[in-house]
């Protein structure tokens, strides 16, 4: 589904990514770790296409990402993105509205009944329907990532991207969230990316675990070589030793960075 062959991204003379290989097929759920600023939401923009790649190529079902957003794919950030005058329901349903291609977003007549039938439906599957006529401020961390989630699946995406989604979230609020989407998951079918700074998270939700990290350093040219992915491990066999040789990995980077 998704393929990158020799990826780069450069922001001038910084290097942020570099020789980035790897091929994902659909329907797997894809985790992102690594130290901060290592590349991991840059990455997922590019998949989102709101980076552009500096060099190298990002292949969706064989061809190069869309350079714009896209109803395939769907980002739910660590902030929430919600609209703050909106209701819960009429967030879901502009969600509907801006992936039209018109002036507005708006939406009339039928199509507004049947995007207003879908939102319904959606904010059961995400335990929202009892908080429909309720606004963001209204709502607690976990209910309002809920709502995100909520927006990004309205368009029925094929991948799904999740920006360190529960970073800011309760622990017994994070452990619903976690059951929330992977149940999404499975039910919606959907591939799914997710950055994240807790590495057990990551061994919990994927099937896939991907280590974003530098593999060259420069202490006097800090920006001279970027982040490539240094561990691909289906999640299900990584054992203690690979366990302690990311921790270690990670944290050399965290203090040769600072």
């Amino acid at each position: 589904m998704i393929e990158a062959r020799n990826l780069w991204k450069k922001y001038g003379d910084k290097v942020v990514l570099e020789r980035v290989n790897l091929r994902v097929e659909e329907g797997e759920f894809i985790t992102l770790v690594g130290t901060s600023g290592c590349g991991k939401s840059t990455f997922l923009n590019m998949l989102l296409g709101t980076e552009p790649v500096s060099s190298g190529e990002l292949l969706l079902h064989g061809k190069p990402v869309p350079g714009e957003p896209g109803p395939d794919r769907g980002i739910v950030f660590q902030q929430y993105s919600v609209f703050p005058h909106m209701t819960v329901l009429q967030n879901v349903m502009a969600a509907r509205g801006f992936s039209r291609r018109n002036l507005t977003g708006a939406l009339f007549g039928s199509a507004r009944r049947a995007a207003r039938e879908e939102a319904l439906a959606l904010l059961e599957e995400v335990g929202l329907s009892h908080a429909q006529g309720q606004y963001p401020a209204e709502l607690s961390g976990g209910m309002r990532q809920r709502l995100a989630i909520a927006q990004a699946l309205l368009g029925r995406p094929g991948i799904l991207l999740l920006d360190e989604p529960f970073g800011a979230l309760d622990p017994g609020i994070r452990a619903d969230m976690h059951d929330l989407v992977l149940r999404l998951w499975r039910q919606y079918r959907l591939t799914v990316f997710m950055v994240t700074h807790d590495l057990k998270e990551g061994f919990y939700l994927g099937t896939r675990l991907w280590v974003f990290d530098k593999t060259r350093h420069d202490p006097q040219a800090p920006d001279a070589y970027g982040a490539t992915i240094t561990y691909d491990l289906p999640v299900g066999k990584i054992d203690r030793d690979t366990l302690s040789d990311i921790d270690r990995d990670l944290a050399r980077t965290a203090t040769e960075t600072e």
